[in-house]
């Protein structure tokens, strides 16, 4: 995802939960700045999802969706934050995909 002040943004789902093989969404999200170069699938979700994200220099910290549509909780808890703006882009988008189950990727 890269956001409009063209940053480039990996966003990692904190759980790959199934339920009799259908996909479950989570509602907690980590937010990483996508290097240069990189791919989103660069490090594994197991790396980027250890108790220690927050000691990555590209990890912007965690989007909650408290209540899908009403109530979010964004924790900045890594090196560095995104904006207010920044982080409602990051809802934009991940609402979308979230309300558009024809766009998940389901292999």
């Amino acid at each position: 995802m890269r956001l409009e002040t063209d940053l480039p943004l990996k966003i990692v789902p904190d759980s790959d939960a199934h339920v009799d093989g259908h996909p479950v969404l989570t509602y907690s999200y980590s937010i990483y700045r996508q290097q240069q170069g990189n791919t989103p699938f660069d490090e594994s979700p197991e790396e980027l999802l250890i108790p220690e994200k927050t000691n990555n220099k590209d990890y912007l910290g965690t989007l909650k969706f408290e209540q899908p549509g009403k109530l979010f909780h964004y924790v900045a808890d890594g090196q560095d934050a995104l904006s207010s703006r920044e982080i409602e882009e990051v809802i934009e988008h991940l609402s979308h995909y979230r309300n558009s189950p024809q766009m998940w990727s389901i292999e």
